[in-house]
């Protein structure tokens, strides 16, 4: 198994190390590659204020500063260009022109927010514990499962939307969910939403990540997505990539050999690695698990 991730955040978002630590760390680990992957400008086009996403002014910066590391350190690490960009229905997505005319190695799709069915402003499936259940409460009448349905209809459209070429943290939903506090995961309805959530992602041609960011921050004890959905994926044999999600240095290869585990246990025999971008298209190749 080859060490890489493409699932980064820097001080450009809201990560706590640079681009030049990150590069040191993951050549100091025997990284083969690492991607830059910030949370996308988001105001402009929705509204929203955040504190999490790349501001718009500082967009150029942020790429220039991935192309000056990939300069110094090439010969020694593989150094990608690439934006996280958040699904939000009517507002923004990977798809929009503003993303795809940027030149970027690679784009992550992942939804994050929800929309409420009250009209208010959306909010984030994964904010702290007590801010998410009080929107739960002003905003879907104290429905968690309202709020689980919402939010794998997002995955789905932006599935649909296209325009990523790495699903990001698939099942995020269950990351404030806790012992079933909102809705239950072992219900049929939840159960045919991995189902169908595999079915489109297998059928679009993007990657899946297996993202160990949970673990690495506590919030989960297993990996987004979990076993079954990675089984279901399975079936359909949709290419995986592990990443760590990492918002710090040290996060770089953070529980790979869990993620090694769970991918074995779904009958994975081999992940695959990005390669760069070719005429167009995102080249990826196989790694042996």
């Amino acid at each position: 198994m080859v060490y890489s991730c493409i699932h980064t955040h820097t001080t450009f978002c809201d990560g706590k190390d640079d681009i030049e630590t990150f590069c040191r760390t993951a050549y100091e680990r025997g990284f083969v590659s690492l991607g830059f992957s910030a949370h996308a400008p988001i105001r402009k086009k929705t509204g929203l204020d955040s504190d999490w996403h790349l501001a718009e002014d500082r967009l150029p910066e942020y790429l220039e500063g991935v192309f000056a590391a990939r300069r110094r350190w090439e010969g020694k690490i593989a150094v990608y260009a690439g934006l996280e960009v958040d699904y939000i229905r009517g507002m923004i997505g990977p798809a929009d022109k503003e993303f795809q005319s940027l030149g970027l190695d690679y784009i992550i799709g992942s939804v994050h927010y929800v929309i409420p069915p009250d009209g208010a402003p959306p909010f984030t499936v994964d904010e702290p514990p007590e801010a998410f259940s009080q929107k739960v409460r002003d905003h879907f009448g104290g429905d968690g499962a309202g709020v689980m349905e919402t939010y794998w209809n997002a995955m789905a459209g932006m599935i649909r939307a296209g325009g990523f070429d790495l699903l990001a943290h698939p099942d995020l939903i269950k990351k404030n969910n806790g012992r079933e506090r909102y809705f239950s995961r072992e219900s049929e309805t939840y159960l045919t939403h991995l189902k169908k959530t595999a079915g489109l992602a297998a059928g679009s041609g993007v990657v899946v990540e297996v993202n160990t960011g949970g673990l690495i921050r506590g919030w989960t004890d297993e990996t987004y997505p979990e076993l079954r959905f990675l089984r279901f994926l399975k079936e359909k044999n949709t290419p995986v990539i592990i990443t760590a999600d990492a918002h710090r240095a040290e996060h770089l290869g953070g529980y790979y050999a869990e993620a090694r585990k769970t991918l074995l246990a779904a009958g994975y025999t081999q992940a695959v690695l990005f390669a760069g971008r070719t005429q167009g298209r995102p080249v990826w190749k196989e790694d042996p698990l």
